[in-house]
């Protein structure tokens, strides 16, 4: 089973992280997030739900403890060479036997990096993780070190992210063919990721989000579906995905006519858009984008409608959250380079009269700006 990147590329990713370990002073690393096991040796699954650990050294030392379901599933997708199994059974306690795999490597007295925000450690395992290393080792939280490492993507990467981009457009163009008054949400919503499948593509790494009539407002997935009514809107938030790498779209379809009032709304979003387009270059800041969407937005009149951040990295990443490292929030320091990949969305939603307009797509930051990588304008689209 091929790799999604070549050996080059994963050594690359290994030896970057072995010079950040020792820039940080430590001697390994203890990952649990999925996203960086995935980066550094191609390793694709679903359970890191259950307690698993990929240690890397500060000198190049590499092993896997794992469950047994997920023994074959990492020799078929990475390049890990030793991989160990815990083995389920009331009272097992997976981090004593990570404890025994590190005495065995004499790291005894040394300092390791954990990575402690991560979905794959729950509280109590990192509870037990801290019990079992307790007066064996020092630990200190290292979560940001691979997810920086992640930040600047490869031109093997930017080419996922483009084609993940192909997808998102094919995903759009099913939602403007169904969208009209009577269409049905899941059909709408099961032609855009079929669109995605179709092409070869992946689940993302949190649920599309739709929503019509009121529920239009809402930026996050609701459990519910409805048909659209002769005069409604419809929110889509979605993403094309290859390789696990994410592409972007935000929308509200206008079904019937727009009012006047959605109509400036889709002014003021697109030109927060413009200005965000405008203020990304290399050497700026996440914080310089998020002010030059807060201020068009604030200067058209709709401070109360708009959100306190408007966008964020995005990369590999899996389940539950396709949002990565970092936002696009007030004052955010981190700068831009070129390589790193964000998607924008302008959400505006009024409240008081219960409309919405929510445009996003998804860039990539270059020498001297950005490429937008959809085919689709921001045009107003009624249906």
């Amino acid at each position: 089973m091929p790799l999604h990147f070549t050996p080059d590329e994963f050594s690359a990713g290994r030896a970057a992280l072995q010079h950040s370990l020792q820039q940080a002073g430590l001697d390994g690393l203890l990952m649990f997030r999925q996203a960086s096991m995935y980066y550094l040796t191609g390793y694709d699954k679903l359970g890191y739900v259950f307690f698993q650990c990929l240690y890397f050294g500060a000198d190049g030392d590499l092993f896997l403890l794992t469950r047994t379901p997920d023994l074959l599933q990492a020799q078929l997708t990475s390049d890990i060479q030793e991989i160990h199994i815990w083995v389920d059974g009331d009272g097992a306690n997976p981090a004593g036997d990570l404890t025994k795999l590190l005495q065995g490597r004499k790291l005894q007295g040394k300092k390791l990096g954990v990575e402690y925000d991560a979905y794959g450690l729950t509280a109590q395992n990192g509870m037990r993780l801290q019990a079992a290393l307790d007066g064996f080792c020092t630990l200190s939280d290292a979560s940001m070190l691979v997810t920086r490492l992640r930040l600047v993507k490869s031109a093997a990467e930017l080419a996922y992210v483009r084609r993940a981009a192909e997808l998102a457009d094919d995903a759009l163009d099913e939602a403007h063919r169904l969208a009209k008054p009577g269409a049905d949400e899941g059909e709408i919503l099961a032609a855009m990721q079929g669109a995605v499948f179709k092409g070869g593509g992946d689940y993302p790494g949190n649920e599309f989000i739709i929503g019509s009539g009121p529920q239009a407002l809402l930026v996050r997935y609701a459990a519910s579906r409805r048909k659209l009514d002769p005069q409604d809107q419809l929110t889509l938030e979605f993403a094309g995905v290859y390789r696990h790498y994410h592409a972007c779209l935000m929308r509200t379809i206008v079904i019937g006519t727009a009012p006047q009032r959605q109509k400036d709304m889709h002014k003021a979003a697109t030109g927060a858009m413009q200005a965000c387009i405008d203020a990304i270059r290399p050497g700026r800041t996440f914080g310089e984008v998020f002010a030059a969407h807060a201020k068009a937005m604030d200067g058209a009149g709709f401070a109360d409608a708009r959100l306190n951040a408007c966008g964020y990295s995005l990369g590999t990443t899996f389940s539950p959250n396709w949002m990565d490292w970092p936002m696009l929030y007030r004052d955010n320091p981190v700068e831009l380079r070129p390589g790193i990949v964000l998607f924008l969305h302008m959400i505006l939603v009024d409240g008081a009269t219960r409309l919405a307009m929510n445009p996003g797509q998804t860039v990539i930051v270059t020498e001297r700006g950005c490429d937008v990588l959809s085919r689709h304008s921001l045009d107003l689209v009624v249906r």
